[in-house]
């Protein structure tokens, strides 16, 4: 028998007697024991804030990133085992791909993020607001690490999946974690953790596991901890108004199983890809995960003239499902997790069919392939119709957490749009349409209900990652029944556990705080030049003051000839007339152009390149007989990592490109972004 255990502490635990008994949903075996009675939250909250949030905090997101990379393709190489023990779950090989391989991609996701963010522990939030006429008094926003524990609290159907999309953000965020699996699953996820305990790649502290039912976490929050709750409304609600989320204004993101739906366009008619695709979508969403997921089609909305024809399609795909042992070649439906969820939704679906009528299964009887289906968790596929779904509401109220969903009719997109939102809030809608007008209409009518929606047609279809799938730089989430919260989203997830705080001071002192020039700062000459300086010797701030130039109008003309530019405020003085030049006017990139004339020193040096302008801005017109200068400041440095061992050893310099006349007036600014070569090459 085994013993399922928690990791806490730095320890693997096992709690004090038996909280739940584990059956393997195939053969119906109890196979496993699992509890977390014992164990003091208080201590291990404790501890991770303080042995996991201190290593992660000295952390700058570049080395977080590397690291979550890192822990990615550890847990590639270690697949097979999990995909062996997820069989026990129920799930075939396709389900158990969305969990596990699923998950390991939102570690890479979150890794690649990195690139949005500076090289330092925190982040540095939008720009700079003047507070001051002179200049000499500023105010700006960082976001630091929470210096607390992103506890998060999982649902049975995803083990692995569910702990890595969120760990993967809070992380990145220089945040630790507390994991509370299901306890029917926490199996699954102690394998995982085992092994990325024992790769030694998170610093120590960085994460906990609870297997068993976890009473007593909740208890035990401070107002720097953040809890993310997936599963049913019900129990997320009971737990959100827990005294101690209240009392500490501890953040909480509930993410809850909603009636999302679908629904097949007017003009997807039988014969018509877009119709297909619907079918195809819909049977998918039934059966993967055993219908097990929190974004399944619960409710299939299709015109009116088109029920019949979707009914006939839908049965006749579903009578081809065969159920049974994953293991098994040709099985394409594996179990519930156990016989606690099947009672659960036959129960649901007998109320359901109270009001609607069943079109294919039987609750009582189910073909399963290669195992007992009276010991195993198999359920049939159920098909419903309800042809009256604004006065029979079931439909819109009641959720059968398994292979589950029903056919409803629409008159028209407005009358659609309407029976989504009789759901009081989805996570996903998904729309199958060729009409790209009705597309927008029905978008933009039921967004507010949703919080994703897929337009699918024969267009992306190939690429589509279909209508169940969360993606991680894309917010999860939704309204009202769905919970209100909001999940992973790239870098928006990641500021769910950083504390915006608005700093106020001189833009020397901002400068030093943000590690990016602020304009108005002190600009010490770069001596040498800054182009002849490695990444390391570099400093914020640095500034090369370069030598000057007056612009003719031989300038204007011949870049016109260079370029082929020859707007007419820069070619013709006949036609300003009307407009805001008081004549003859130079070519704004003609401006930048001379000012990397000014500012590059032309030597050989630590610059390998210059790859990219940002934020170009021309602030005021230059006319021929204006002597220009340029004011070129270190803005800000970001390290890179190596890609191999040939690989050069660099970081990204961003210098700010401050174009001025003979006024002493900026006339334009530019970023440009170069890559410059470290003198410590080993790394």
């Amino acid at each position: 028998m085994q013993i399922i255990k928690n990791y806490v502490e730095g320890k693997w635990v096992a709690g004090e007697g038996v909280e739940t008994e584990v059956f393997n949903a195939i053969t119906g075996e109890k196979f496993a024991e699992v509890s977390s009675a014992g164990i003091d939250f208080e201590a291990a909250l404790a501890w991770g804030r303080d042995k996991g949030g201190r290593a992660l905090r000295k952390m700058t997101f570049q080395e977080r990133g590397r690291m979550l990379k890192a822990l990615a393709f550890h847990l590639l190489e270690k697949k097979e085992k999990y995909y062996t023990l997820s069989t026990a779950t129920g799930a075939t090989r396709v389900d158990s791909w969305i969990d596990i391989e699923g998950g390991i991609g939102n570690l890479f996701a979150n890794a690649s993020l990195r690139r949005q963010f500076p090289d330092l522990p925190y982040y540095v939030d939008g720009q700079a607001a003047p507070l001051s006429k002179g200049g000499s008094f500023i105010g700006h926003h960082i976001m630091v690490p929470k210096q607390g524990v992103a506890i998060h609290i999982n649902a049975f159907n995803f083990p692995i999946w569910g702990m890595l999309e969120k760990v993967a953000v809070n992380l990145m965020a220089g945040v630790p974690a507390m994991v509370k699996p299901s306890e029917h699953t926490s199996f699954l996820t102690e394998c995982m953790v085992k092994d990325i305990i024992d790769s030694g790649i998170l610093p120590e502290g960085s994460l906990q596991l609870v297997s068993g039912l976890g009473r007593g976490i909740i208890d035990n929050l401070s107002n720097q901890d953040v809890v993310t709750f997936t599963g049913s409304a019900a129990t997320g609600q009971k737990i959100k108004a827990s005294p101690s989320i209240i009392e500490n204004s501890v953040p909480f993101n509930l993410e809850a199983d909603s009636l999302n739906a679908s629904v097949l366009g007017e003009d997807a008619v039988p014969g018509t890809p877009e119709f297909d695709l619907f079918i195809k979508e819909v049977s998918r969403e039934m059966t993967v995960k055993t219908g097990q997921k929190c974004t399944a089609i619960r409710r299939i909305m299709v015109p009116e003239k088109l029920v019949e024809d979707v009914q006939n399609a839908l049965t006749a795909r579903l009578a081809k499902t065969t159920i049974g042992d994953p293991t098994v070649e040709g099985v394409r439906m594996g179990a519930l997790i156990n016989q606690l969820q099947v009672s659960r939704v036959r129960e649901n679906v007998e109320l359901l069919q109270k009001s609607q009528d069943t079109l294919f299964g039987d609750l009582d009887n189910v073909e399963v392939m290669g195992a007992d289906g009276k010991k195993g968790a198999f359920m049939s596929p159920i098909l419903m119709l309800n042809n009256d779904p604004f006065n029979k509401t079931d439909v819109h109220n009641v959720e059968a957490f398994g292979p589950v969903s029903t056919i409803m009719p629409y008159k028209d997109i407005n009358d659609a749009v309407e029976l989504t939102k009789l759901g009081k809030g989805s996570l996903v809608t998904s729309i199958v349409t060729a009409d790209d007008k009705l597309a927008r209409e029905f978008v933009v009518e039921a967004a507010h209900m949703n919080g994703r929606i897929l337009v699918l047609n024969k267009d992306c279809a190939k690429e589509s990652t279909g209508h169940g799938s969360p993606m991680p730089l894309l917010t999860h989430g939704g309204p009202g029944r769905a919970g209100g919260g909001e999940e992973m989203g790239g870098k928006r997830g990641i500021m769910h556990y950083l504390q915006r705080t608005a700093i106020q001071g001189h833009p020397t002192t901002i400068s030093e705080i943000t590690q990016q020039f602020q304009v108005g700062a002190a600009q010490p000459e770069a001596n040498p030049h800054v182009f002849r300086q490695h990444f390391e010797e570099l400093n914020v701030g640095d500034t090369v003051f370069t030598a000057k130039h007056t612009v003719t109008t031989t300038d204007i003309v011949n870049f016109a000839n260079v370029s082929g530019d020859n707007f007419y405020a820069h070619m013709d003085e006949t036609s300003l007339d009307g407009t805001i030049f008081e004549g003859r006017v130079a070519h704004g990139y003609f401006i930048l152009s001379k000012a990397a004339g000014l500012f590059v020193d032309a030597k050989k040096g630590p610059v390998l390149l210059n790859y990219g302008i940002d934020e170009a801005r021309f602030t005021k017109p230059v006319y021929p007989g204006a002597t220009i200068g340029v004011r070129f400041t270190v803005k800000e440095k970001i390290d890179q990592e190596k890609r191999s061992e040939d690989d050069v050893a660099k970081g990204i310099v961003k210098f700010l490109v401050d174009v001025y006349d003979e006024t002493g007036e900026t006339v334009a600014l530019a970023t440009i972004l170069t890559m410059v070569k470290k003198i410590d090459q080993s790394k």
